[in-house]
């Protein structure tokens, strides 16, 4: 083993302190509304980033401007913001309206008695489409109150079901910023990691949809309400899912989509040409703390790996972790730390991705498996974090209803994460990677 510098690893723990002590500080103690979303997160990494500066005395500072810069402008990372950026112009573009046409399309022609089951359907397909758990969970939250309250189903499992689909297209979707994180920071193209990652995700979905049938089948309900649609609205989306399958380039891919959002939001009179500009600008600003994030995150670890921090860690993973399925089960805890420090599986996996590509590279792992394993398991605890953004806009959402819940009774019904992470534990230790995909 190469000699690694357990004090290079500093800067992280000054960031996972700084932001857990200040997140915990708004959230439970002045009491903020999603406190720990209220945390400059630019600002932290700003410290930790000073932090990593002062050490390593031996170089210069210009030399580690330099070597911040070589970090930086990885080609990896430039693609990466490229591709937030779009992904942000495409939702601004086409909204969320088209999301809820689908929702109550579905709802007005399947029986009340499975309302249930469609509504964790439907919220697979829109955050999918969408690429955003938050907005898939903003949007489709109330339609899950509705249900519950007008068919007798139960509350916490209509809102349990909708966060666990959103987690779905979050850790499938092509224009979801997690899978962007992943494959952009592992060079893996979006559909291999698709593909590889549709095989686990497929049983985990299919075991929580009868799971939830089950359950529907005991209840007893009532006739369900719903609103008008428009269907035309979900053609973005559906292009955006067909060319990413199909494998046509992602710049391309998204600005099809764009495109066809911008003729059809404008032909169907949902917005005028002015609000289309507006949309595009407030949706490509919408990434900015992201892109800026994964820049900051960028030097910061190019730093950290100069030092010698990153072998340290590897090191202590390889005493641990030993074989390839074991590092691969490394990767993924991994991330799941980073994830339940920061309460944000983006920011998870851009930490993550270049200790995450050092041990692919030792155990062996494929770039799209590594991909796939750290857009998974961010997802995986993600989604049951009780002071994560979905669980807070869910539980919000409930409240500016009228209805009062609790994060642990939504968690209790989270069954879609606690299969994904079942089947991603099968596929890791009893199924072999296909050497083709």
């Amino acid at each position: 083993m190469k000699k690694g510098n357990v004090w290079a690893l500093l800067p992280i723990g000054v960031f996972v302190v700084l932001y857990l002590s200040l997140g915990i500080v708004f959230e439970y103690v002045i009491k903020i509304s999603m406190g720990f979303y209220s945390v400059p997160i630019v600002v932290i990494f700003l410290v930790a980033l000073l932090v990593a500066c002062l050490q390593n005395r031996s170089l210069s500072f210009d030399k580690k401007i330099e070597i911040m810069g070589r970090g930086i402008g990885d080609k990896n990372v430039i693609t990466m913001l490229l591709i937030f950026l779009l992904a942000g112009i495409f939702v601004g573009v086409v909204g969320r309206s088209s999301a809820e046409s689908v929702a109550y399309f579905v709802l007005s022609i399947v029986p009340p008695r499975f309302a249930v089951c469609v509504i964790f359907l439907v919220s697979c397909f829109v955050s999918t489409a969408m690429g955003t758990s938050v907005g898939t969970i903003t949007l489709l939250t109330p339609i899950a109150v509705a249900i519950a309250s007008t068919s007798g189903f139960s509350l916490p499992l209509c809102v349990g079901t909708v966060v666990g689909g959103a987690m779905f297209g979050d850790n499938l979707s092509f224009v979801s910023d997690t899978t962007i994180a992943a494959c952009g920071g592992q060079g893996c193209p979006m559909r291999d990691k698709f593909r590889t990652n549709f095989a686990i995700v497929l049983p985990a979905a299919i075991f929580t949809l009868l799971l939830i049938l089950m359950l529907s089948l005991r209840a007893e309900i009532r006739p369900i309400v719903t609103k008008d649609y428009e269907l035309i609205r979900i053609l973005p989306y559906l292009l955006i899912l067909i060319f990413g399958i199909v494998g046509v380039n992602v710049f391309i891919t998204l600005m099809v989509g764009i495109v066809a959002g911008g003729v059809i939001m404008l032909s169907t009179g949902a917005i005028d040409f002015v609000g289309l500009i507006k949309g595009m600008g407030s949706g490509a600003s919408g990434m900015f703390e992201t892109a800026m994030v994964a820049l900051l995150v960028s030097a910061l670890c190019a730093l950290i790996r100069e030092a010698g921090g990153f072998q340290s860690l590897l090191n202590g993973i390889r005493r641990v972790f030993r074989g390839k399925r074991a590092g691969q089960l490394g990767i993924g805890i991994l991330v799941g730390l980073m994830d339940v420090a920061t309460a944000n599986n983006t920011v998870a996996i851009v930490m993550a991705n270049p200790i995450a590509s050092e041990m692919a590279k030792d155990y062996g792992i494929s770039p799209r498996k590594t991909a796939s394993i750290l857009d998974t398991f961010s997802c995986i605890f993600q989604g049951i974090l009780p002071y994560g953004a979905q669980m807070l806009v869910a539980l919000s959402t409930v409240g500016t209803m009228g209805y009062a819940l609790s994060a642990f009774s939504v968690i209790a019904h989270l069954f879609y994460p606690m299969a994904l992470l079942l089947s991603s534990l099968v596929f890791m230790f009893f199924v072999p990677e296909k050497t083709k995909v």
